[in-house]
């Protein structure tokens, strides 16, 4: 365990919040205008990821027309599976989306063929599509890509199965066929039988990702499935089943705890989940063209980033960006970070950075907003802000340890330009990794947490660390 100057602890813990614009109430990021007398028709098509077309879309679609003035809108189902029509009247006209939920990959075809406005993805655009497409600009680009809400790759099996948690490993070799008895795993001596999503699925794609990463294929025998709901309905008939959805879809199966090369196995909470150290969670997104010119499609996206289109991700089961505050005990790593998490309470957003940079990625910028809006409301619960700097692995603990705190730093620095302030950061480096330290998910581990701590139990926390100053 690594131990930090106390002067540091004591320090750290005084992050004075000035709020320059405290009485204002936080901005929704979106302005839906009402319609004209004379819009009508189709005004844009989504087309892409299953996960979010199946259910949260639709309701998205829905809650839009109406914000615009639209009446009597409902989801029509069309003729094939997966594809629907948002539709309502715009006094005698008819004003529709159009959502075609096929898998992630057939999103960004449909941009390439301009069969689609929007790509729904429940995974980050690959380089070969960000080829194709460069034509309409760089498709990572913060006006193209959009974090739209964070989902969590449940693993599930059947209610009755003893086995309880599981290893990222573990889940890899049992879906790769390598295990294929529970008895292997501390089950009972059954066959385990193998239920996957297919292979135009963005689940799949993050599954393929997180789990089997280079070293495993999918074995042979697993059934696949074009729906989430499908898969899970299956799964919790089948007792010798193991499956995965998104966390909207668990259904009546029961999900298991999952660890990442030997840290804490997490279940797929919302706060571990909210703040991705869950080793299976992974960001939901829409792409759209850079500065397209269908004004509906812009505000669509900033209507699916505001308070009221979050809380209708929620609403579906899936994780909102709202952020929230949760106690969150913590009974390993530094003494000054179990000491914190006595006496504060961990906001649901975690800042992710490049590997081995300090630059906020697309989503830390939306956070920042978000957490402006979030202080802006709780003011007068007198709150002061911790932020918590980590880093992975690096080639010196020194290194990660100037990382961690630089990241911290970045945070700060946004947060003054709407005015806010922070006094001081820690930085723990490599300490408390929520993800093994190689392959995709190692990213995970450089983070900046946020903390908040009411201005009594500031007080203590301070006592509480000149205490331990004197040993």
């Amino acid at each position: 365990m690594k131990c930090f100057p106390a002067t540091a602890r004591i320090v750290g813990f005084r992050v004075l919040l000035v709020l320059m614009m405290s009485v204002l109430m936080a901005p929704s990021f979106a302005e839906v205008d009402g319609f004209t007398s004379k819009e009508q028709g189709k005004l844009f098509t989504l087309q892409g990821s299953n996960t979010i077309g199946a259910h949260l879309a639709p309701e998205w679609a829905k809650s839009y027309l109406s914000a615009k003035g639209a009446e009597s809108v409902v989801i029509e189902p069309l003729l094939r599976d997966n594809e629907y029509r948002v539709k309502g009247q715009n006094i005698n006209h008819e004003v529709y989306i159009d959502i075609h939920a096929h898998g992630s990959s057939t999103g960004f075809k449909g941009l390439k063929s301009n069969q689609a406005d929007l790509a729904m993805s429940s995974r980050r655009i690959k380089k070969s599509e960000f080829t194709r497409l460069k034509g309409f600009g760089d498709m990572t680009a913060f006006n193209a890509e959009h974090i739209v809400a964070i989902d969590g790759l449940a693993v599930i099996v059947h209610p009755s199965n003893p086995v309880t948690q599981l290893s990222v490993d573990q889940v890899a070799k049992i879906f790769s066929g390598k295990i294929h008895n529970w008895k292997a795993v501390g089950g009972p001596d059954k066959a385990i039988t193998l239920y996957s999503r297919d292979s135009n699925s963005g689940t799949f794609d993050t599954f393929k990702s997180l789990v089997l990463q280079k070293k495993y294929t999918l074995s042979g025998r697993a059934a696949r499935f074009a729906s989430n709901d499908d898969l899970s309905d299956r799964v919790s008939q089948d007792e010798g089943a193991i499956g995965f959805v998104g966390l909207a879809s668990v259904r009546n199966a029961r999900p298991l705890a999952i660890n990442d090369n030997n840290t804490t196995p997490l279940l797929p909470e919302t706060v571990f989940v909210a703040t991705e150290d869950y080793p299976l969670s992974r960001r939901l997104f829409m792409y759209s063209p850079p500065n397209t010119h269908n004004t509906y499609v812009s505000e669509f996206i900033a209507f699916t980033q505001s308070r009221a289109g979050q809380s209708i991700v929620e609403y579906i089961g899936f994780i909102s960006q709202n952020p929230k505050s949760l106690s969150v005990k913590i009974d390993s790593g530094p003494d000054e970070y179990q000491e914190l998490s006595r006496v504060a309470e961990r906001l649901s957003i975690n800042f992710r950075f490049k590997r081995g940079q300090a630059d906020l990625d697309n989503k830390a910028l939306q956070d920042i907003e978000r957490l402006v809006s979030y202080l802006r409301i709780h003011h007068s619960r007198d709150l002061l802000v911790q932020l918590v700097g980590f880093s992975n692995v690096e080639s010196t603990e020194s290194r990660a340890v100037v990382l961690s705190r630089l990241r911290a730093s970045a945070v700060r620095l946004a947060l003054s330009r709407y005015d806010i302030r922070t006094q001081s950061i820690i930085g723990f480096g490599d300490d408390m990794r929520v993800a093994s330290d190689q392959g995709r998910s190692a990213v995970k581990n450089d983070r900046v947490e946020v903390w908040v701590i009411s201005s009594d139990k500031a007080s203590e926390l301070e006592a509480n660390a000149k205490t331990l100053a004197a040993y």
